[in-house]
């Protein structure tokens, strides 16, 4: 999975649409391999951002789970030690 993709669901505080929206713009950059479209390519691009966060919306809200909300700034330590980890070599 492209690094930059975070995993939205079952988080404390909830995803926001900003979240929704970034996750989808990567995706879309990730799969089309271009992070500025052309303008004769814009269109498609900017459709396929909204459609992919109309669906990501529907997935997120449709998911269901009995686990306790995961805390951000849990997952933010484990990943700045992760990092940390990665680059200290």
């Amino acid at each position: 999975m492209c690094r930059n993709i975070r995993v939205l669901h079952n988080l404390a505080p909830a995803t926001t649409p900003d979240e929704v929206d970034a996750a989808a713009l990567q995706f879309v950059r990730k799969v089309s391999g271009s992070v500025k479209p052309s303008q004769a390519n814009q269109e498609a691009f900017d459709r396929a951002v909204a459609e992919i966060a109309h669906a990501t919306r529907h997935l997120l809200e449709d998911l269901t789970t009995s686990a306790p909300p995961r805390d951000r700034e849990v997952l933010a330590a484990r990943a700045r030690e992760k990092a940390a980890a990665r680059y200290a070599r």
